[in-house]
């Protein structure tokens, strides 16, 4: 009963992120976009947690993590560009 509850959602997430990567190629805006990568990341940490589950290893705990990480620290990087124009400031005093 538990696999195919795992393989039903695996095939459910899987589907939600061909329309987030759909949005994020003919997304009206820079910000759709933003958000629809932002979701994906999300979706793919729920797959890698899936087959984590299916497999019933631990193995890919870490893996869960660094991607976590990563798609917080890109949304940060995409939301400020979006706000100031610049990912970096560079501001010194002369």
């Amino acid at each position: 009963m538990l696999s195919t509850v795992i393989t039903v959602s695996l095939l459910a997430v899987t589907i939600s992120m061909l329309g987030m990567i759909y949005r994020v190629i003919k997304g009206p805006s820079v910000a759709d976009r933003v958000v629809a990568l932002d979701a994906i990341g999300i979706s793919l940490v729920a797959v890698i947690a899936l087959v984590s589950i299916k497999l019933k290893t631990s193995a890919f705990l870490e893996v869960i993590l660094l991607i976590g990480i990563l798609a917080f620290i890109g949304t940060v990087a995409f939301s400020k560009y979006l706000e100031k124009g610049v990912i970096v400031e560079h501001d010194r005093d002369r």
